[in-house]
């Protein structure tokens, strides 16, 4: 019995994107690998050594070297900008739209007639010369204060009054006449409106919203949804490998940020419980698919931090090492990340790279998959391996392996 097993080591890039430059100026000095090696030459990583992360990355280091049996590759972002939640999508077959980048201002009246028009009370909050919308007396939606300005806006309530399943209704309405990149629907128990009004912040004059720490959502019962711009969970991998009858298990931050309503979804942080889990699903798996998201890479990134760096990099290594001898023959291991997060690029933003494509298959040996324009290649391949229907977007690699 088969399964295909993904690990995302995230914003683990190995260089530029050839369009940073004008998608991401100054970005195109990026390359995160290259920064933890200029930090950290003594750096060993066997296991992804072994699976041909330096052939990836394209030199060798003082400690790691070519590895002539590795099956390798590299995969371009199709997304715009370089970001985990559209990495995810976009992995998983969602074929990237541009979102656009505006203030709520610019919404608030589209967003208040959907919702009026779909049996919601609306009434328009003005602060400033801004306004924004709060929805049936609970539900505020504006700005998101936290991301790059115009990207996201949030839908904010305090769920010991509303219940979050009513919260995700009125944030699907929204995001049916909004074209930014994320809309993101959270809460939390133990806190009141006058949480959320106190909570409410001006940023630059254009950008108003209710400040997700400041609004005390965090501390307690705290739920989440992310919903992208586009992202059709009927055309991904999760959801076609469900309705096919083939499981699928998401373990960490994807757990999070990918639908996955028929399967199992485990939320972890620490990388070593993340790899614990993974191969505790595997054991547990007669057949299917497996996601885990490693996200203490990234946080080391946003920290500006390469020897943290290392360090996740070290225990994501032995933890990978522990579950390569159980796969068999029929078993593929794909090791691979979502973007790029450079320590030393001077910001503690996520950086547009390329990323690798490390593949294990028992007795298959020397493949190259060449240079991807999509990370969406990995759900077709996915899709391909269980021979069920193809997502959205993508090609598969699988031909590259025989």
């Amino acid at each position: 019995m088969k399964k295909f097993i993904v690990i995302v080591l995230d914003g683990f890039g190995i260089g530029a994107m050839d369009d940073a430059a004008t998608a991401r100026p100054g970005d195109e000095k990026a390359n995160t690998l290259r920064s933890i090696l200029k930090d950290h030459p003594d750096l060993k990583l066997p296991n992804l050594e072994k699976l041909g992360l330096m052939n990836a990355f394209g030199s060798e280091s003082g400690r790691m070297a070519f590895h002539d049996e590795a099956n390798f590759g590299k995969s371009a972002l199709m997304h715009f900008g370089a970001d985990t939640f559209m990495g995810h999508q976009e992995i998983m077959g969602t074929l990237p739209k541009k979102p656009d980048v505006h203030p709520f201002q610019e919404k608030v009246d589209a967003v208040a007639d959907h919702l009026r028009k779909n049996g919601h009370d609306v009434k328009i909050i003005k602060r400033q010369g801004l306004r924004y919308v709060l929805c049936d007396d609970y539900v505020t939606v504006a700005d998101n204060l936290e991301a790059d300005l115009g990207m996201c806006y949030n839908v904010t309530a305090p769920l010991d009054f509303i219940s979050f399943e009513k919260e995700c209704a009125i944030a699907r309405l929204v995001r049916e006449v909004v074209t930014v990149g994320r809309v993101i629907v959270f809460g939390g128990t133990g806190n009141t409106m006058d949480d959320l009004w106190n909570a409410e912040e001006i940023k630059d004059g254009r950008f108003i919203g209710i400040a997700s720490a400041k609004s005390r959502s965090y501390e307690q019962g705290y739920q989440c949804l992310h919903l992208g711009y586009g992202v059709d969970k009927n055309v991904q991998a999760p959801t076609i490998l469900t309705n096919a009858g083939i499981p699928v298990t998401l373990i960490g931050k994807v757990a999070d940020i990918v639908a996955n309503d028929g399967g199992e979804s485990i939320s972890c942080v620490p990388t070593a419980e993340c790899l614990s889990h993974t191969i505790e699903a595997y054991r547990r798996m007669e057949t299917g698919f497996i996601c885990t998201n490693v996200q203490e890479t990234d946080l080391a990134g946003h920290s500006q931090s390469s020897d943290t760096y290392k360090e996740i990099l070290e225990i994501a290594d032995r933890g990978i090492g522990e579950l390569i001898p159980m796969l068999t023959e029929d078993d593929i291991l794909l090791v691979m990340a979502d973007h790029g997060n450079d320590p030393d690029i001077g910001h503690s933003k996520h950086t547009r790279e390329n990323v690798p494509l490390l593949v294990y298959k028992k007795g298959v040996h020397g493949k190259r998959l060449g240079q991807r324009t999509t990370l969406s290649d990995v759900g077709a391949s996915v899709c391909d391996y269980f021979q069920v229907d193809a997502p959205q977007n993508g090609r598969s690699f699988l031909e590259r392996l025989k």
